[in-house]
């Protein structure tokens, strides 16, 4: 005890009293010193602590002053409070810390279900299985049973009457979809409309009693960067799950999950399974449907990519119609705006979208847009990319009419552009090609502005499309895929279906024809 009272005394007179608290550590040794004079844990002064005051000698009034600026906000889950009162602040009191997300989840996660697809897949067919020298010692072992291949998703129950929207990818190909309720009922499903350019799909509950429990679709543009928000869906199977986070980003593209490039990026835990599972605000509606991680692992990574709401609306009110979600005609074609066009405009920045050609006759020419002309808004709102543009017109629908601001000739113009649902002209005049050519196995279509749409080609080509290719034909074999153009076969430009059919029932001792994919010409030689 005397060694530490004379160190004590060292320090003091030493004239560094001061620096003590700075370099106190744990593992210094005037530490272990000093232990028993050292407090434990730092006394919080507070402004209501009147008996510390008094005993330190302190006047009633506070030393400090209210600060003017806001203070910090943060969202949090609303428990019995309502209203402006209830919204966006720092917890006052311990109770406030205590508040759960609990009663938001328990309000909105038996609208999430659990989406079961299955198809029948044959096997590979072994190369004895025909030989029938080994079919009289091993009979029909050769053939194997079709096997039966499952994916597993989410869902998000949006309509009373049972309609669900899941993704595409999640249903794509199936043979049977069922749902299953976290309370581990189970009913089957009608697939209404499906679409893999938005990668939505949505389903009707079959067998089942409504109404059945629903989340209301939120208008996702008034969503910020930085709100709080909650992922509900079924990773990995293990059952339903609950993960929260924020909004990281909006309007994200090139995420390659489906041609509308933009997205909601949130940091809530997204992961295999939760694809199609519901995005939900604090108020407890939807504002995204999970679509997508970014992972090199297959886990999470923080980073999950989901639908915006408004295009979810757009696509179940077409499916509720009766309908297939089609993007609407606007007889333009748009490019980014690169830093190089933003210097030669005199633009800031590089955003917008310019306009690369116009259709003849169409909405954008009857506008008032030139080539060259940038779409600086729409509807009021900043466009940054081609893309959200293309979200913007998808979103209010066919039909409507939006309106532009648009840079044209070093000044900005007002113009109001109609939204058309795109000419079939010519018609598709769809055939399936047979017989003993490379295109034996291809149904093929011919292109106008609405075909055009349908595989995200430009509006302006005209000829012949490739619209499906059947497994393991020789069109296959020759590496066609949907999307691929005709341009000529055997020297012999290809206009129309019927030209190509006619061709294609030629005999021929060897082929030549050419494809246009992604703006490449590709050619292919068979002697």
């Amino acid at each position: 005890m005397k060694l530490k009272l004379l160190a004590l005394a060292a320090v003091l007179f030493g004239g560094t009293a001061f620096a003590v608290p700075a370099v106190i550590n744990e593992n210094a040794p005037l530490h272990h010193l000093l232990a028993p004079l050292v407090p434990q844990e730092p006394v919080r002064l507070t402004p209501g602590d009147d008996s510390l005051r008094e005993g330190l000698g302190l006047d009633d009034e506070p030393r400090w002053q209210a600060s003017d600026a806001p203070a910090p906000t943060l969202v949090a889950a609303q428990g019995s409070e309502t209203g402006a009162s209830a919204q966006s602040r720092v917890p006052q009191s311990q109770a406030e810390i205590k508040l759960s997300f609990a009663p938001l989840v328990k309000a909105t996660a038996p609208a999430v279900v659990n989406v079961y697809a299955a198809r029948q897949v044959s096997s590979r067919r072994s190369p004895f299985a025909d030989d029938p020298f080994f079919g009289q010692f091993f009979g029909n072992r050769f053939d194997s049973p079709p096997r039966m291949e499952q994916s597993l998703g989410s869902g998000v129950i949006v309509d009373k009457s049972g309609l669900v929207v899941t993704n595409n990818h999640v249903v794509q190909g199936a043979d049977e979809v069922k749902i299953a309720f976290a309370d581990g009922r189970e009913f089957e499903t009608k697939v209404l409309s499906k679409d893999a350019t938005v990668d939505l799909a949505v389903l009707k509950i079959e067998g089942g009693d409504g109404p059945f429990p629903i989340i209301p679709i939120a208008d996702s543009d008034d969503l910020q960067t930085g709100d709080l928000v909650l992922a509900i869906g079924n990773p990995f199977g293990i059952g339903q799950t609950v993960t929260n986070g924020i909004v990281s980003a909006l309007a994200r593209n090139h995420i390659g999950v489906n041609d509308f490039g933009f997205f909601i990026q949130t940091d809530a835990a997204i992961n295999p399974g939760n694809s199609g599972g519901a995005l939900i605000d604090m108020s407890g509606q939807l504002v995204g449907v999970n679509s997508a991680i970014y992972s090199r692992s297959g886990g999470s990574n923080g980073i999950g990519f989901a639908i915006p709401s408004n295009m979810v609306a757009t696509f179940v009110r077409a499916a509720k119609n009766g309908g297939r979600f089609e993007r609407p005609f606007v007889g333009a074609d748009f490019a980014p705006v690169t830093p190089d066009i933003a210097e030669a405009l005199g633009l800031d920045r590089p955003s917008g979208a310019l306009v690369r050609s116009i259709y003849p006759n169409g909405p954008a020419e009857k506008a008032g847009l030139k080539v060259g002309d940038v779409v600086m808004k729409a509807e009021g709102r900043e466009i940054a990319t081609p893309d959200a543009l293309d979200y913007r017109f998808a979103t209010l629908g066919i039909g409507k009419t939006v309106k532009l601001d648009v840079l044209s000739s070093d000044e900005t113009e007002h113009l109001s552009l109609a939204l058309e649902q795109a000419p079939e002209k010519p018609a598709r005049d769809a055939r399936d090609i047979s017989g003993r050519n490379p295109f034996a196995g291809a149904t093929v279509y011919n292109l106008s502005p609405r075909v055009a749409g349908e595989f995200r080609l430009p509006q302006d080509k005209t000829g012949v499309v490739v619209a499906k290719v059947a497994p393991r034909s020789l069109a296959a074999r020759f590496g066609l895929e949907a999307g691929d153009i005709v341009l000529e076969v055997n020297g012999e430009s290809v206009d129309s279906t019927k030209t190509l059919d006619a061709i294609a029932g030629e005999n021929y001792r060897g082929w030549q024809f050419d494809i246009e994919r992604d703006g490449r010409r590709l050619t292919q030689v068979v002697r």
